[in-house]
């Protein structure tokens, strides 16, 4: 009985934790992450000694699945495919070379400080380049930041696992002298990037497919949709580990097939998915901190906080800098993507990866990993609120360039239609016919509110969040939209 008290205890301690700090973290300069996090070092071996946890502990590697697997699947929902491609295909480019920039100046800081062989720098660069969007939701979160600012991050977040997951298995497999001859190659690579992905996207489609034709006949609650929800994300992993490939591959073009031919089912999910999908990367935390509380000595201080200032100081902030260099944002907007480029979950996840796919100095990559994690967690959670605040004021002081796009495609020279436009006396005439216009004030920040007070009636909507307000409104009546 008493081996069952302590999953339940832990459990129960997760959810009720998680109440109790998600209001003091909103008023405070850390993140729910840190808090669980530094619960678990205190409680891990390195502490009171109460979670004993090492590497290959079942309950971690479940609950690492688990919490990976729902990462995925979040990341390829909330991509938007139903927003149009440019709103997501357009960042996708100009930000994935970013990441690979990334691998690659982290894997050369690795090699320099602490000496591992090319496959492991590399390794290491891969992990460390997974943007983690439990610790960035709090600033994606603020309206404060400018709508396009947000969502490059969010779609950054939500897409680079997939470019730096392949790159870890590849590595993986080239660290453990699987890589044969040509042949060998070919039928991995096929495994990888083809099985597996069709894998994923036949559950995806097959889900889709079984729930509608039963709804056509039966209503089925949005409660037990959501529940079916998070069976498909456990069946395609199944799926994907079956065929030989990447199960957490097949996770995300399995929600991707999904979010494309039946949002309604992803809406659902997201309802209650993402508070299972919460408590799994809570749950996540605070077995990590058990872990690296243990694990994080095995690795010399200094050179391990050196290498974390080249990840979050050099690396990220040099790699954004080349891709935004011709994009139409201030210098604080570059500034604050750059910095906002938080390692957590992800790269924790990804670095127990390589330990249990039996890779030779696994767990020194992983140490040196988690020692990077606490370093961002508490550097980003700490300066969240503030740098956020200093943007807010920047916005009031003055119009940024970053305001006046919609979506993170404009900042990269998106290309819109011409918009008609009406003289003061054709709007006069408008406004006092039987039809009158609904009058829309998009407005800057800084502009709105130098004490004009706009056309009475108006309705005050910020630029960047105008796409989002027109999907809300009834078709047929005509606006009149008005800025600086």
């Amino acid at each position: 009985m008493h081996e069952i008290l302590i999953p339940f205890a832990m459990v129960g301690m997760v959810l009720m934790l998680s109440g109790l700090v998600s209001g003091v973290v909103r008023s405070a300069p850390i993140s729910v992450p840190l808090v669980f996090l530094g619960l678990g070092f205190l409680l891990g071996g390195g502490g009171l000694g109460v979670l004993e946890v090492d590497v290959h502990n079942q309950a971690l590697e479940i609950v690492a699945i688990l919490s990976l697997a729902f990462v995925l699947f979040l990341d390829a929902v909330n991509l938007r495919f139903d927003e149009g491609e440019r709103a997501w295909l357009v960042p996708v480019l100009a930000l994935g070379p970013g990441t690979i920039l990334t691998v690659g100046i982290v894997a050369a800081g690795a090699r320099l400080i602490f000496a591992t062989s090319w496959v492991e720098s590399l390794l290491l660069g891969s992990i460390l380049a997974s943007i983690d969007p439990v610790v960035l939701r709090d600033v994606v979160r603020d309206e404060r930041v400018p709508r396009a600012i947000r969502q490059a991050l969010t779609t950054e977040a939500g897409t680079n696992d997939i470019v730096v997951l392949p790159l870890i298995l590849i590595l993986s497999t080239i660290a453990l002298g699987q890589t044969g001859g040509a042949g060998d190659w070919m039928a991995m690579l096929a495994r990888l990037f083809i099985l597996g992905p069709l894998a994923g996207a036949a559950v995806g489609f097959l889900s889709v497919w079984l729930i509608e034709n039963i709804r056509v006949r039966y209503p089925i609650s949005r409660e037990y949709r959501a529940l079916y929800g998070v069976g498909t994300v456990l069946v395609a992993y199944v799926a994907g580990e079956a065929v030989g490939g990447s199960g957490f591959l097949a996770v995300f073009f399995a929600g991707a097939v999904i979010v494309k031919t039946d949002y309604d089912l992803c809406d659902c999910f997201l309802e209650y998915g993402e508070v299972t999908a919460e408590m799994a990367m809570l749950l996540a935390f605070i077995l990590f901190g058990a872990l690296l509380s243990t694990t994080v000595s095995t690795v010399p201080l200094v050179p391990a906080l050196l290498f974390a200032v080249v990840v979050l100081v050099v690396a990220r902030p040099l790699a954004i800098g080349v891709v935004l260099r011709r994009t139409a944002v201030s210098r604080r907007a570059r500034m604050f993507i750059g910095w906002f480029g938080p390692r957590g979950l992800s790269s924790l996840l990804f670095g127990l990866l390589v330990v249990l796919q039996g890779v030779p100095g696994a767990e020194r990559l992983l140490a040196i990993t988690g020692i990077v994690v606490v370093a961002s967690v508490v550097l980003h959670g700490v300066t969240a609120t503030p740098l956020i605040a200093a943007y807010g004021r920047a916005m009031a002081r003055q119009t940024l360039p970053e305001e006046r796009e919609a979506t993170a495609s404009g900042l990269f020279g998106g290309h819109y239609e011409d918009v008609p436009r009406v003289t003061i006396d054709e709007l006069a005439a408008a406004l006092a016919g039987p039809d009158p216009p609904l009058m829309l004030d998009v407005r800057t920040v800084s502009a709105a509110g130098q004490g004009e007070p706009g056309i009475p009636g108006s309705v005050r909507v910020p630029p960047g969040d105008v796409a989002e307000w027109a999907t809300g409104q009834s078709p047929g009546r005509p606006i009149v939209a008005y800025c600086t």
